[in-house]
């Protein structure tokens, strides 16, 4: 039995997917344009970011009625029914949308079934946001989402299959082979988002390479919620938590030599960089506890490819101080190469952002 952990590992392609990180972004422009900004709904699942876009100034509201008029609202990845558009129109609201384009395609697609006539299924948690915006495309969409569900679809001439972004692929799948039995024509529309398709195979990927995993991400989030489960699919023990700040117990990662760690697409990337330097601290060998920050960027450098940025924003120029959770950035903290795959001196990492070219 191991003695302490002496390795860490971040998988590969984790952390913000790109439609969430350029909601961020928009907001944060937004903000530093004067404007005064509002996210309708909690842009993500991070109750760190948000409370790093409330100290810019930008506020969450649950309704527009909270917006005052002439405001900028942003409009998350997940997307919105029309007529919410319609109702900041008449308020006369800045709307900077932030819909993923993933989820532009799913409306259109949906608009494009209810007018050819199928009866739409629609798999996905049903309060979910991005599921309630789909709706306003398709009301009469039969949604379900766990396979006790599933019997209460009624059977129809013709269906179409479509799915909320951040569902498994392998529950799309099954559901298509099952309603193949309950319609004579079925028309099987996959949009079950690739980002969140390629963040579970590196992760899977990661958990088979180690002893124990550390998932981190929102209480709330679906698709962090799917990486735990996969971790243990392939028989590897592993751990949710929301930040590092969960982390205190040493005896969680007994008998774990090598310990992996991932993130949903609301989890900052540099969290992630944190969470390996705390578990190296907390309970690594005494040369991994020594060396744990240097280890933990090391780790960082190897994931930190340009898809998973936290922003797309450029970096301070020449002379302008960087920030980190609202302070200076610390001197000798890095960031990714243009090409993804190094992490080079002289940047900036903080939750403002992972900055490299595109």
């Amino acid at each position: 039995m191991t003695n302490g952990v002496r390795a860490i590992l971040i998988a590969q392609r984790t952390g913000f997917c790109y439609g969430v990180r350029e909601a961020i972004d928009k907001a944060k422009e937004a903000a530093a344009a004067g404007k005064a900004t509002h996210t309708l709904g909690q842009v993500v699942h991070n109750e760190g970011v948000i409370r790093d876009l409330q100290a810019l100034g930008i506020e969450t509201v649950d309704s527009l009625d909270e917006v005052d008029r002439g405001a900028a609202v942003v409009i998350r990845a997940h997307g919105v029914r029309p007529e919410v558009l319609e109702r900041a129109a008449a308020r006369d609201l800045e709307v900077i949308d932030g819909t993923c384009t993933w989820v532009i395609q799913e409306q259109r697609e949906l608009a494009r079934l209810v007018e050819d006539g199928y009866t739409i299924v629609l798999l996905g948690t049903p309060r979910h946001p991005e599921v309630i915006g789909l709706l306003g495309f398709a009301p009469d969409a039969i949604v379900v989402d766990d396979e006790e569900d599933w019997e209460r679809i009624p059977r129809r001439k013709r269906m179409a299959l479509i799915s909320q972004s951040t569902q498994p692929p392998w529950k799309f799948e099954k559901l298509a082979a099952f309603l193949v039995g309950r319609s004579h024509e079925l028309k099987i529309v996959n949009t079950v988002c690739p980002v969140t398709i390629r963040r579970q195979e590196d992760t899977l990927a990661t958990a088979r390479a180690v002893d124990l995993m550390v998932v981190v991400g929102g209480r709330s989030s679906a698709n962090t919620k799917e990486l735990t489960r996969l971790c243990q699919i392939v028989g590897t023990p592993a751990i949710q938590i929301e930040s590092v700040r969960d982390l205190d117990d040493p005896d969680v990662f007994a008998g774990a030599g090598t310990v992996g760690v991932t993130g949903g697409t609301s989890t900052p990337i540099e969290d992630l960089q944190a969470v390996a330097q705390r578990v190296l601290e907390l309970a690594g060998t005494p040369e991994a506890k020594a060396d744990a920050a240097r280890l933990a960027l090391a780790a960082l450098a190897r994931a930190a490819t340009p898809a998973g940025r936290t922003t797309s924003l450029p970096a301070p120029g020449p002379g302008t101080a960087g920030t980190r959770n609202g302070g200076p950035v610390e001197s000798g903290a890095v960031t990714g190469s243009s090409a993804g795959s190094a992490i080079g001196a002289g940047a900036a990492v903080g939750r403002a952002g992972v900055r490299g070219s595109s």
